[in-house]
C-alpha cells in the first residue's frame, strides 16, 4: 500500500485539527503534475477536490489515490469550499461568479456580480464567505443577494471565522488582518512576504496561512504575529485540513504539487 493510500483511507469526515501544531514540520510530496494548484477541499466521503488555474478545471482524487476531472472548461477556477449540505462551491477569478456543483458533477451558478472573488469558506453559521479581491471585502450569500461581512480591507483572498465571531482575513495585497468582535484589527503579517488565499482554522481557533509570495505556511498567533509552522515550498498558495485532522494539505503553484504538513 503507498504511503498516499494509507493517508486517504485513514481520513474521518471531520475537517477539524485538534491538538498543538508541530513546530518545523517536515514537508512530505503527496501528488505531482497539477498546473497552478489553488482551492482545495474534502467532502464527507474523503474525496480531495483541487482547483487547477491554469488548466481551467477541477479534479478529485478518490481515498483509493485515484485522480480524475471532476469539472472542467472553468475560468480562472481559485477557491473552493465544500458545505455543510455535501455541494462543492468554486470561484472564478476571471469570470466573477461562483460556481455550485453536486457531488456528481452537475453545475449551476451559485451567485454573479463578484470583483475577482478569490478564496471560499464557510462561517460557523454556515454561510458561504467569498474574498472578493476587488472591492476589499469579505461577502455572504443572503436570499441571492451579496450582503458584505468585512470591509475595508486590502485585496482580501482568504478568510475564517473565529470562536468568538472575530475574523482573521488574508490579504495579498499586504497583511493578515485580525478582526476582533468589537472590530478592533490587529495586524499579524509582518512576516509574510504575499499572503494568498490559503488559509484554515482549527477547532481550538489556531489559525494558518499560506505564503504565497514566500517559502512557508505560518500559523497566525492572536495576539499579533506569526510563526513558520513548515518551510520550503515555492509559493504555497491554498491549504485545507486532513480529514483525519492530523495534517494540513499545501497545495504549491510553484511546483505544481500538494503537500503533506504533519501537525503534532
Amino acid at each position: 500500500m503507498t504511503m498516499t493510500r494509507r493517508f486517504l483511507l485513514t481520513a474521518a469526515a471531520s475537517t477539524i485539527i485538534t491538538g498543538n501544531p508541530a513546530r518545523a514540520a517536515m514537508p512530505e510530496r503527496l501528488w505531482e503534475g497539477f498546473r497552478s494548484p489553488v482551492g482545495m477541499g474534502f467532502d464527507a466521503a474523503g474525496n480531495l477536490y483541487i482547483t487547477e488555474w491554469s488548466a481551467g478545471w477541477v479534479s478529485r482524487i478518490a481515498p483509493d489515490g485515484s485522480r480524475s476531472t471532476f469539472a472542467d472548461g472553468l475560468s480562472g477556477p481559485s477557491g473552493l469550499a465544500v458545505g455543510p449540505e455535501g455541494m462543492i462551491y468554486v470561484a472564478s477569478y476571471s469570470s466573477d461568479v461562483v460556481w455550485r456543483f453536486t457531488p456528481d458533477g452537475q453545475r449551476s451558478t451559485h451567485i454573479i456580480g463578484l470583483a475577482t472573488p478569490a478564496g471560499l469558506s464557510f462561517d460557523r453559521a454556515g454561510r458561504l464567505m467569498i474574498a472578493n479581491r476587488r472591492t476589499d471585502e469579505i461577502l455572504t450569500v443572503e436570499d441571492g443577494r451579496l450582503v458584505p461581512v468585512i470591509g475595508g480591507l486590502r485585496t482580501p483572498v482568504g478568510a475564517v471565522q473565529t470562536p468568538d465571531g472575530g475574523y482573521v482575513v488574508s490579504n495579498i495585497g499586504g497583511g493578515v488582518t485580525i478582526i476582533r468582535p468589537n472590530g478592533t484589527r490587529v495586524e499579524a503579517g509582518q512576516d509574510f512576504t504575499t499572503p494568498g488565499p490559503g488559509i484554515v482554522q482549527t477547532r481550538d481557533g489556531r489559525v494558518f496561512v499560506a505564503d504565497y509570495g514566500g517559502t512557508t505556511v505560518r500559523e497566525i498567533l492572536m495576539s499579533g504575529g506569526s510563526q513558520v509552522l513548515a518551510d520550503g515550498f515555492s509559493s504555497p498558495v491554498g491549504l485545507v485540513v486532513s480529514p483525519d485532522g492530523r495534517a494540513l494539505l499545501a497545495a504549491d503553484w510553484g511546483n505544481g504539487a500538494v503537500w503533506r504538513i504533519p501537525l503534532g
